[in-house]
């Protein structure tokens, strides 16, 4: 059958974006826009997860859920003992979220199975739609943490232990929503992975291309800062006497700053995302501060050299403030350089449909990232409006965009669906 005519239904496809993000949707005060609260494992997570799984089986999917609860719908293939073609992404959000991200990925994953079967078309390799748990990692402190299980790089004792800020942890959440399942994790290794993703920064849309041929994933660390001083009067306490945990933090801010501006680590970013203090009140000098760093950097080297150079510098910082600091890495995951045949297929693809493409380097960590350790994985960008935020209810990409980028996975998907060996 000739497919290279075959399009997706782009109405369809954005209706059902629609449908998700009112699931945990809620009204942001500061932006006055929508946006979605649907963090992993809660029970917003769980209605998200019913609404999609629904929507599956309706298709014509059988859905299966592993130990560390990600779902995999399966379309069969003509010969069902071929390792399947696999898409996806995830439907866990961040606190402060738009419809998008990881949306996109999993809802135009089934979309390319409702092609499919709208044109009554067989594939030779079954092909599954993936949700993973907890991608973000907002509420048990790793990103891609379902992914990470599935691939065999986090065990799963280790990840159902993992507990949010209140104390509950992620095993405790799976079974309470009954989502352990019995598919055994790792998971067999796919065939092949394919992940469609809104960029989530604004090069495509600046250079007005419209697919981004992702090349790689860049190295992601993780760090929590306990920095423990003394509390004391803020007017009685000579300078001098003070063992200011506040004033640590903010050494530790301004010298990453100032490590991503003098370029000695590439193309390093650094982010203090969460600051808080004790006792937090305005006449006290801090006793004890917690700070998250967010280190981001393509090269691996010099990853590593960040890390150590800011090891280093935290020892100075205990010496100048009299205080004692405690680091743990809560997240630790290298670049990732995506296969060569697969940045190809989808660099082909997008020409066949008469799109234009560009590579580009995912800054943010994706579930390929992670499934890329048991097959071929790539990655399809599509641009976002507003300079690409996201992790913001001003996320936005068109419905023309979301269309163009699962048109190109339908295709990639086609090519590798329909390889036997």
């Amino acid at each position: 059958m000739i497919t290279s005519d075959i399009r997706v239904d782009g109405d369809r496809l954005w209706r059902s974006l629609g449908e998700l993000g009112d699931v945990g949707a809620y009204s942001d005060d500061d932006t006055g826009l929508r946006g979605v609260r649907r963090l992993a494992l809660t029970d917003a997570d769980l209605a998200g997860r019913e609404l999609v799984t629904g929507w599956m089986r309706a298709a014509g999917l059988t859905v299966t859920i592993d130990r560390i609860g990600n779902i995999y719908a399966r379309r069969d293939g003509r010969d069902n003992t071929l390792a399947p073609v696999m898409v996806g992404s995830h439907i866990d959000t961040v606190a402060t979220a738009g419809r998008f991200d990881g949306c996109l990925g999993v809802l135009g994953g089934l979309e390319v199975v409702h092609t499919l079967n709208d044109h009554g078309i067989a594939t030779e390799r079954p092909i599954e739609v993936a949700v993973f748990t907890e991608e973000e990692g907002v509420r048990f402190g790793t990103d891609m943490l379902g992914s990470a299980v599935a691939a065999g790089r986090i065990d799963l004792a280790d990840a159902r232990q993992r507990t949010d800020p209140d104390g509950v942890s992620a095993g405790a959440e799976l079974d309470r929503h009954g989502l352990v399942g019995e598919v055994a994790v790792p998971i067999r290794a796919p065939f092949a992975y394919l992940e469609c993703h809104i960029e989530q920064g604004p090069i495509l849309a600046a250079g007005d291309t419209r697919i981004g041929v992702v090349q790689g994933v860049q190295a992601i660390t993780w760090l929590e800062l306990q920095i423990t001083g003394r509390a004391a009067h803020a007017g009685a306490t000579p300078h001098h006497l003070r063992r200011n945990a506040g004033l640590a933090a903010a050494l530790i801010t301004v010298r990453l700053n100032e490590m991503v501006e003098s370029g000695a680590y590439g193309a390093m970013l650094a982010t203090v995302g969460r600051q808080v203090n004790y006792p937090n009140l305005i006449n006290i000098v801090p006793e004890k501060s917690l700070i998250t760093v967010d280190l981001r950097n393509p090269d691996g080297a010099a990853m590593a050299r960040a890390h150590a150079d800011l090891a280093a510098y935290l020892a100075e910082v205990e010496q100048l403030a009299g205080v004692t600091i405690t680091s743990r890495t809560t997240a630790e995951t290298p670049p990732v350089v995506f296969a060569e045949q697969m940045r190809d297929l989808v660099e082909k693809h997008a020409a066949n449909l008469g799109m234009s493409s560009a590579p580009i380097t995912s800054g943010a960590g994706h579930d390929a990232g992670e499934i890329a350790a048991l097959c071929p994985a790539g990655m399809v960008f599509v641009p976002g409006l507003y300079d690409g935020i996201s992790h913001n209810p001003r996320e936005y990409s068109t419905p023309q965009a979301c269309a163009d980028g699962i048109d190109v996975l339908l295709h990639a998907v086609l090519e590798l669906a329909v390889a036997a060996d």
